[in-house]
């Protein structure tokens, strides 16, 4: 492979080595100048000796290690021409019908990135990770870029572009970022085109380099121990971390005392197994575990039992379907297509230590308090015989959303009640080969369905489709997000336990009164 190291100078700057692979398109290099010089790819003029470099052709530039190349253009941005004449829906391409009908922006896929394309959009389902990721700047092109710096950048650029238009984004610099970052992403079939990677992978590699980045998110509510806490790690720590307590205890000694530990967790696993049908299971199964290690004890190798339970539990819950498993016979990655069925509405509460459990009863029991005050109305309503009446207030009624993290933890979650927000999706038999697609919940039962470039729209009973049992999409990734109380206006929290305090105290009175005549 063709890969040169080259020095460009742009103006007084100057930057050394920059790798330049001549079997890529010039486009992907100039992606890499982006990330140095903010130059964006289109107003850049790269010249070496006297040839000008196009975007998709390297011409009769000759490339070799150590040459010295010319960079020309500004960072800043050039004001655009205003819009072109009208075009009627009939003759719209499918890019301005999405603009149309108010959908978000795809992702092209260029050559066998779906697997980004999808892990992307899922992540970008986040909203106080776009807010994270908007706040963020690095220290500059001049300084050089970390990995880690550059993946968040190029992700924080990205979600940008894609927020401020409709039609698809081409993610020219992020594939770019990723390739150089990462570099067994970058591989090629025997055709030279790039090979299909794990979304998984992917997912795993973006999320560890924005938790080494992003700075916790900082509310103008939070208390000072909050603060406190949330100052000391990232903002994937803070929404996207939690937290296991295990315990270990030699089941060959009743003399060793049982060890405990803490460990970080950033996904669950759900292991398809004989007896696994859901995802509820799937998610137990590996809470308790058989291993065999050395016994400081008993001088040898013995049995232990390891016994997990969460300890903290995020905003934000992404669990991986383990589909995928290598047949070493065949020497290809298998997957498991059985049907594991997941809930839309997912709770955790048996997953958690006993401590844990305590603390989310209070934000549980308004849950329930709520529920119950709707369904008396609804009965009420239903007794009227205005039943129409009563769908229409309930429809527009103003709502306020309730915190759905404890005071003293921000990101967190304090009821372990989690709702379905993105799934991503594997259509095929072999992690190697196949086509990843994401499906994002956008409001209610209404999901929008990410094939690359092409954005359909979706809906609950769709989703529910993706759980597996054969050729079709199954899901990989299930992202889920906090599930959010929300009072409608007029609705208090605590009023029918403070009535039933005042019965109770009413009622003992009366009886003490009596009790004194």
């Amino acid at each position: 492979m063709p890969v040169f190291k080259v020095h460009i100078k742009w103006g007084k700057e100057k930057f050394q080595n920059v790798e330049c692979n001549t079997d890529e398109p010039p486009i992907l290099f100039k992606a890499q100048i982006f990330a140095l010089s903010g130059v964006q790819p289109d107003r850049q003029k790269v010249m070496v000796k006297g040839v000008v470099i196009k975007d998709d052709d390297w011409g009769s530039a000759k490339i070799k290690d150590g040459i010295m190349m010319m960079m020309m253009g500004t960072a800043e941005a050039l004001p655009q021409e205003p819009a072109g004449k009208t075009v009627f829906v009939e003759d719209m391409s499918e890019q301005q019908l999405a603009s149309a009908l108010e959908l978000p922006s795809g992702l092209t896929n260029l050559g066998n990135t779906c697997y980004m394309n999808a892990t992307l959009q899922c992540l970008r389902s986040i909203p106080e990770l776009k807010e994270s990721l908007s706040k963020f700047s690095s220290h500059g092109p001049s300084s050089g870029l970390s990995v880690e710096d550059s993946i968040t950048v190029s992700i924080g650029d990205l979600f940008r572009k894609m927020d401020a238009t409709s039609a698809a984004q081409p993610p020219f610099i992020m594939l770019s970022v990723l390739h150089s970052s990462f570099p067994q992403f970058a591989e090629k079939t025997e055709q030279g085109t790039f090979q299909q990677q794990d979304a998984n992978e992917c997912w795993t590699q973006l999320v560890r380099c924005m938790q080494k980045k992003l700075p916790a998110l900082k509310s103008s509510e939070d208390s000072a121990q909050a603060s406190s806490a949330s100052s000391s790690q990232g903002f994937i720590d803070q929404y996207m971390g939690g937290q296991f307590s295990n315990t270990m205890k030699c089941i060959e000694s009743e003399d060793e005392e049982p060890t405990h530990s803490t460990e970080v967790f950033y996904q669950l696993s759900c292991f398809i197994e004989k007896e696994v049908k859901y995802l509820a299971t799937g998610l137990k199964s590996r809470l308790e575990e058989h291993i065999e290690k050395n016994s400081p004890v008993l001088n040898r190798n013995a049995q232990y039992t390891k016994t997990s339970r969460i300890s903290r539990l995020p905003s934000y819950l992404p669990i991986q379907m383990v589909r995928f498993y290598y047949k070493e016979k065949e020497q290809v990655n298998a997957k498991i297509l059985k049907d594991i069925k997941f809930p839309m509405q997912l709770d955790v509460f048996d997953l958690c230590t006993e401590e844990l459990q305590q603390r989310l009863i209070p934000a549980r029991s308004q849950f329930k308090e709520i529920e119950d005050l709707r369904v008396e109305q609804m009965e009420q309503v239903k007794a009227k015989g205005d039943q129409t009446k009563g769908k229409n207030a309930e429809k527009d009624a103003v709502t306020f959303k309730q915190p759905f993290s404890f005071p003293d933890d921000p990101g967190s979650s304090n009821s372990g009640y989690y709702e379905l927000q993105a799934v991503l999706t594997h259509k095929g038999r072999s992690s190697s080969s196949g086509h990843y697609v994401a499906w994002v919940r956008k409001t209610g039962d209404d999901w929008l369905m990410f094939d690359d470039d092409e954005v359909t729209p979706m809906q609950s009973e769709d989703i529910l489709r993706l759980s597996g049992g054969g050729d079709w999409h199954c899901a990989y990734i299930l992202l889920y997000g906090p599930r959010v109380l929300e009072l409608r206006e007029g609705e208090v929290l605590g009023k029918k336990s403070s009535e039933e305090k005042m019965e109770t105290s009413e009622k003992s009175g009366g009886e003490s009164k009596m009790e004194t005549s």
